[in-house]
């Protein structure tokens, strides 16, 4: 092994591929790039409605060894049962939830018979576990935490904005718990790697001493990029897509769906609206109609990207950074989004996005790049030209190996 070549090994709580909502091309994305250069291990839950096969042989084209450990189910009683044992507990539901005795004892298996120069978890929920292990004689493996999001501060966003009151409750109860188990996790890991500045700078106020970096949410833009053989845009789709059993994709679909919507309607009445993503809820599912498709989860998004008029994010609660906005610009669609579907993201608004807030002021953004095919062209190369210059996974990933050294060179926290 070559002195710059790292054991890697990969812990996450959902497998990377093949990927399907952003979260997994986030990690698809990091450990493609590494491969090039470095061994990869990856340990991943997977829940009972993935197929496994599918799933590893997907990911075996990246990692050396892949080992998947059946999940939990997002659905059914003992969901809930775990959630109202979990409000009587010290301990947040998530932790509960991800956190399995097989799972534990192939994490120990993997560690005892490898020595790894670092272990890298994907959220916060299973940090408790045992990671700093290696082979009798060898240095423990250096810990790395990626927070897509501060998920604390995403479930406390999310605390204020429930419709149900049992649910408002709940999360009300929950995350202060996942806020100690986070704020904990950053003490003990060696680094901390951060989706955005805001996400960095933030964490940084409640603990200065962290060790931390950004390395931000990327594209494959030679996979989304304009093709010759795509469709050409309609002119009169407002497109949106991303995890639709996510609550701010919900919130999100639902604030454009019920306040937007009747507004922009009104106003260009040969519009059409098309919702595409995985698991939409009932309430999503209900706002199918005349003029308005959910299309659920597609087999390639680019032919549905490549015939929309506009892309929008109406995101209102949120962290880390949005793939849906640097897939759009990759295949250089104009966009319009709030200010938090954007954030993280360096757009210039009036340039390669619009940004608005009120309904009548989104209706209004949205409307005019349906109006103005020339301004909506352009916003959609000048997307494409910043997903070039700025967000490819090569990019990210060099900033990755760089800290890494660092914190090899650093040693281990004490």
């Amino acid at each position: 092994m070559s002195r710059d070549r790292l054991e890697l090994l990969y812990v996450s709580i959902f497998p990377p591929s093949p990927p399907r909502y952003g979260a997994q091309r986030r990690i698809q994305g990091i450990l493609q790039a590494l491969s090039r250069r470095h061994d990869i291990t990856a340990l991943s839950l997977i829940g009972p409605d993935l197929d496994p096969g599918e799933a590893e042989r997907a990911m075996r084209e990246y990692c050396r060894e892949v080992v998947l450990i059946r999940g939990r189910s997002w659905e059914g009683m003992a969901k809930r049962y775990l959630q109202a044992r979990s409000l009587f507990s010290a301990r947040s539901y998530e932790q509960r939830f991800y956190s399995l005795p097989e799972l534990r004892r192939a994490l120990d298996r993997l560690l005892s018979r490898r020595r790894y120069h670092f272990v890298n978890l994907e959220f916060p929920f299973l940090a408790h576990l045992k990671l700093a292990q290696a082979p009798p004689g060898e240095p423990l493996p250096l810990l790395v935490l990626d927070e897509h999001n501060i998920e604390f501060d995403l479930l406390r966003q999310m605390a204020g904005t429930e419709q149900g009151l049992a649910r408002r409750l709940y999360n009300q109860v929950n995350w202060p718990k996942v806020r100690r188990e986070e704020l904990s996790a950053w003490r003990r890991f060696d680094g901390v790697t951060f989706t955005s500045a805001t996400d960095e700078a933030h964490a940084r106020t409640l603990m200065p001493s962290l060790r931390s970096v950004v390395i931000p949410n990327s594209v494959d833009a030679d996979y989304f990029k304009p093709r010759a053989a795509d469709p050409p845009s309609d002119g009169c789709t407002v497109m949106f897509f991303g995890a639709i059993n996510y609550f701010p994709n919900i919130d999100g679909v639902l604030f454009f769906a019920r306040e937007v919507w009747p507004l922009l309607a009104a106003s260009h009445p040969r519009a059409r609206l098309q919702i595409i993503g995985q698991h939409p809820t009932r309430e999503i599912q209900a706002l199918h109609g005349p003029r308005v498709e959910v299309a659920g989860l597609v087999d390639d998004l680019r032919p549905h990207l490549a015939r929309a008029a506009a892309v929008i994010v109406p995101l209102r609660i949120g962290g880390g950074t949005r793939f849906k906005i640097l897939e759009a610009m990759a295949m250089a669609k104009p966009i319009v989004s709030t200010a938090i579907g954007a954030e993280g993201i360096d757009v210039v608004p009036g340039r390669n996005i619009l940004l608005a807030a009120a309904p009548a002021d989104f209706a209004a953004a949205v409307g005019r790049v349906l109006d103005n095919a020339g301004m909506a062209a352009s916003m959609g190369r000048e997307g494409r030209v910043l997903v070039e210059e700025r967000y490819s996974w090569g990019a990210a990933v060099a900033q990755l190996e760089r800290f890494f050294a660092e914190l090899l060179s650093a040693g281990r926290r004490s």
